[in-house]
């Protein structure tokens, strides 16, 4: 059985051992399908909430938000504490449970490149100044990145691995309109294109199961975002959560979650065109708590990958 190129054997083979993401969340940082500068109220799948930041200084910030045209960060220092806090402890339990001796820090939550330059140099140098860390993810939007940003990561790719994971989720502009997106699949590529012409490491996040989207629909994302380049994925069901506008329709039957069997069937034809030399970072997705609506099959991931692995065993591959 051959097995589906994962980011970890991608790291495993550029750095000579294994190297782990370590997932920060920086308060202050939001989004501008949230906070209104391209809509109101975020994505229609995306519950706030559940982006709050893992460490007390969190608390003291609340009602601080950064954007582009942000003049002052009054809160940097404590940005910075949040930031070392969180990967000391978050390495250190990688170190103990799984033999991590590199690491990539994960500038995960909300859009992590929506504020002023120097507030970005200040975070992400201080991030590539831990011990073992040779990179960086940044999880942005197409809409929320500019040139001179841009220009600066790639100065830093020169010495350290940079990636910028961009939300696609559809190529479809009615289905991105209809999901309270704030932008078009344009915009996406746009920036995608201009992140590899700068020698950037690009990851796409794929959604299948948006709202009225055909199995064609989903498999021509995979397709396209293929085409212009990425060069790593991560694909994604989607689910339910309480206290969005999704679970809005959800409950009022204006929206049927997809069902596990076509998730895989998507799944497994989008895996079986991805050129070889784009690594998964994600194969699928849930959530097992009390905020899942729907679909009950979200809520074991192991259960999922289980069946994942028996639908690609047939075309011998495993994950």
């Amino acid at each position: 059985m051959e097995q589906i190129y994962t980011f970890g054997n991608y790291l495993k083979d550029k750095f000579g051992c294994k190297a782990y993401k370590v997932g920060i969340n920086i308060s202050g940082f939001t989004c501008p399908n949230i906070d209104g500068t391209v809509a109101k109220g975020g994505c229609t799948f995306c519950e706030n909430d559940s982006f709050s930041a893992s460490t007390g200084e969190t608390q003291e910030l609340k009602g601080f938000y950064l954007n582009l045209n942000s003049k002052t960060n009054p809160n940097l220092d404590k940005q910075l504490k949040q930031l070392q806090m969180q990967f000391n402890a978050i390495s250190k339990r990688q170190r103990e449970e799984y033999g991590a001796k590199k690491f990539l820090v994960y500038f995960q939550s909300f859009t992590n490149t929506y504020a002023p330059l120097e507030t970005l140099k200040a975070l992400y140098e201080k991030a590539l100044s831990f011990d073992d860390v040779v990179g960086l993810s940044i999880g942005t939007r197409s809409d929320s990145i500019t040139e001179e940003t841009l220009e600066y990561l790639a100065k830093l790719n020169e010495k350290k691995e940079i990636w910028i994971e961009f939300g696609i989720q559809s190529i479809y502009d009615e289905t991105l309109k209809r999901i309270n997106r704030g932008h078009d699949s344009a915009n996406v590529k746009e920036w995608i294109l201009k992140a590899k012409s700068k020698g950037l490491n690009v990851c796409g996040h794929l959604i299948f199961g948006l709202p009225n989207e055909s199995e064609e629909m989903m498999l021509e994302t995979a397709k396209e975002a293929y085409e212009w380049g990425i060069d790593s994925v991560k694909y994604h069901p989607l689910y339910v959560v309480k206290k969005t506008a999704l679970a809005n329709d959800f409950l009022r039957g204006a929206f049927s979650p997809i069902t596990e069997n076509v998730y895989l069937h998507v799944l497994i034809k989008s895996l079986l065109m991805k050129p070889s030399d784009v690594s998964v970072q994600r194969i699928t997705a849930g959530i097992d708590d009390n905020s899942l609506l729907a679909p009950e099959w979200c809520r074991d991931k192991n259960s999922q990958i289980k069946k994942i692995n028996a639908a690609l065993k047939p075309f011998g591959l495993k994950y």
